[in-house]
């Protein structure tokens, strides 16, 4: 019996042609849909030459590319900054300390439930800081809360023999942390870390709205040019695709890392690291 078959039956002729008319019908309706939505753009006119012509320009290519960059920059000093930021709140709720515990709670919860937005703009305009840095710290503020959340549920998800049989060796719990919780719980995690990434790789778009020049900005000042027919459908079909592109490669760097995490890692010199567990005198599970 294999191991399809346990989890449900096999389908048979009418259920496997059921299903294949409903994949019919639902890819009928997908293709209607797709065809309905490129006829209104060609019905209002939005693949015109003159909805087009601005992206010929090379100071239009320019300033999508200048706001590109500023996107990557304010997503690339969040990344710095958040994960220190989760990793050090993470280890303050974990703490066996009540008062350290109780103020990392407070700081995690406080910016998991503050609007992203009001944080931007309350340190852009009360703290007079410029654009890039007022994003950047709002970014990391939140994104960094909730990757704290996931690096504590990601350790307290490691079973508790592994923490037990670490103590018994005689490990500190900052040993036991680095050498035994962590390394284990990093495969959890990392699925989760990247899609909060990707969340945070999109609200660099609200940037524009404290006169950051990023990417969506640079599109808004397109979009709203009088002299271009005010082209907004055209930058929104130049743009998008731009931030599904980053998004899938973020995902896809994210299975590439898991599916390296699951090969079984060799020490260097060719003894396995199994073996050097047994020479350390670690525990049978800490050596898995």
């Amino acid at each position: 019996m294999t191991i399809g078959s346990a989890l449900y039956d096999v389908p048979g002729p009418r259920a496997l042609a059921r299903h294949r008319l409903y994949g019919g019908v639902a890819l009928l309706l997908i293709a209607a849909l797709i065809g309905w939505v490129v006829y209104k753009l060609f019905h209002t006119h939005q693949f015109t030459y003159r909805k087009w012509m601005p992206f010929e320009y090379r100071g239009v290519q320019d300033l999508l590319l200048r706001g590109l960059g500023n996107t990557l920059t304010a997503f690339a000093w969040t990344v710095v900054f958040a994960l220190p930021f989760g990793a050090l709140f993470a280890a303050g709720r974990l703490s066996d300390h009540r008062v350290v515990r109780w103020f990392a709670t407070l700081v995690v919860e406080f910016f998991r439930a503050m609007p992203l937005l009001v944080m931007i703009f309350f340190i852009f305009v009360a703290m007079k800081v410029q654009p890039l840095w007022a994003l950047v710290a709002g970014l990391t503020l939140y994104n960094g809360s909730v990757l704290a959340e996931v690096f504590r549920a990601g350790v307290l998800a490691v079973p508790t023999g592994q923490r037990e049989a670490a103590f018994a060796l005689g490990m500190r719990k900052t040993q036991v942390m680095t050498f035994v919780l962590v390394p284990q719980a990093n495969r959890a995690m990392l699925p989760t870390i990247i899609s909060q990434l990707v969340v945070a790789l999109k609200d660099t778009s609200l940037g524009f709205l404290i006169t950051f020049e990023e990417f969506l900005h640079a599109g808004k000042l397109i979009a709203t040019n009088l002299d271009y027919d005010l082209p907004f459908i055209p930058v929104v079909m130049v743009i998008v695709p731009v931030y599904i592109g980053m998004c899938l490669l973020l995902s896809w760097l994210a299975r590439w890392v898991e599916k390296r995490s699951r090969r079984s890692p060799k020490a260097r010199g060719g003894a396995p690291i199994a073996e050097a567990g047994v020479v350390m005198g670690l525990p049978p599970e800490a050596q898995q």
